[in-house]
């Protein structure tokens, strides 16, 4: 195929939490036009399902062949699509070990759009400024079915959590406001030479510091840094010595020790909730930040 017609790809998909609802969303940018986004969303599904739809829905959506060059921050897309597809085809969609291949149905559309088209897949850090790539992530994340807090489960400890901080002077507030059945305690303080991720984290330990007994927890973050690393990264940190799969220390590693203590020690349920509906609690410990 020669002289077909050109268009970039930006695609992103992901669950809150995983798996659960997810959203998809893709831009396409095309010479000289207006860009292109298309988004969608799934009630109970994965990251990676979402990561391959995003991409999907791209390339079904082009009524003829094209020229396409594809970013995703999805290794898992991107080296499935380059490196393993052909294995899988040949093994009959079995992995070496002969399980049957995950997502199946939609690597198989995705091998379909790979033989019509001219593709190019490249992968690119995500959250790292690229400004199309911050846009699918916006809108995915936008499109995510909200699952209804659990805000009336009198059984629980409510920890909700607020942070403020400046750039330019490195300074961070935080507050926190924990709720059991009728009992309401509020904590505040600030820390120096610190930054946004780092308060996150912060604000987290001291709510969970101030538990006195081992009751459920639901502790509620607009940190999906906070959250994603309580409930995913963490394990695999503490499994190779508090190192990154680059072989970096892990950044807040003294907080996140303390976090994966309290996972052990707890039954905490994390959740992220939106700037735009946030509950009263933590609108209060918003206010009490910015003090």
């Amino acid at each position: 195929m020669t002289n077909l017609p050109a268009v970039i790809i930006y695609s992103d998909g992901g669950c809150s939490p995983n798996p659960g609802p997810g959203g998809w969303a893709s831009v396409l940018l095309f010479p000289d036009q207006i860009p292109q986004e298309l988004v969608g969303s799934e009630p109970n599904t994965t990251n990676n399902r979402m990561e391959l739809q995003a991409a999907l829905e791209a390339l079904q959506s082009l009524p003829q062949p094209h020229q396409i060059t594809l970013y995703t921050d999805s290794q898992y897309l991107q080296q499935g699509i380059t490196e393993w597809l052909p294995m899988w085809q040949k093994r009959n969609w079995q992995t070496v070990n002969k399980n049957a291949v995950q997502n199946q149905d939609l690597w198989q559309s995705l091998a379909v759009q790979q033989a019509r088209h001219q593709i190019i897949w490249r992968w690119t850090k995500g959250h790292a400024g690229d400004k199309w790539n911050e846009r699918v992530d916006k809108l995915a994340s936008s499109v995510i079915p909200k699952a209804r807090l659990p805000l009336d489960d009198e059984q629980a400890i409510h920890i909700f959590t607020a942070i403020s901080y400046s750039d330019k002077g490195k300074i961070g507030h935080w507050a926190v406001v924990l709720r059991y059945q009728g009992n309401v305690k509020t904590l505040s303080g600030s820390e120096a030479n610190t930054s946004s991720n780092r308060m996150h984290l912060q604000v987290a330990v001291n709510g969970l510091q101030a538990i006195k007994k081992a009751h459920p927890i639901h502790l509620y973050t607009t940190s999906d840094y906070l959250k994603d690393g309580a409930t995913m990264w963490v394990k695999g940190w503490a499994k190779y010595n508090w190192q990154t799969k680059d072989g970096k220390s892990v950044s807040h590693r003294d907080l996140w020790e303390l976090l994966a203590d309290f996972n052990q020690t707890y039954q905490i349920n994390w959740h992220v909730v939106s700037k735009d509906n946030l509950p009263a609690e933590m609108i209060e410990a918003k206010q009490r930040s910015c003090r």
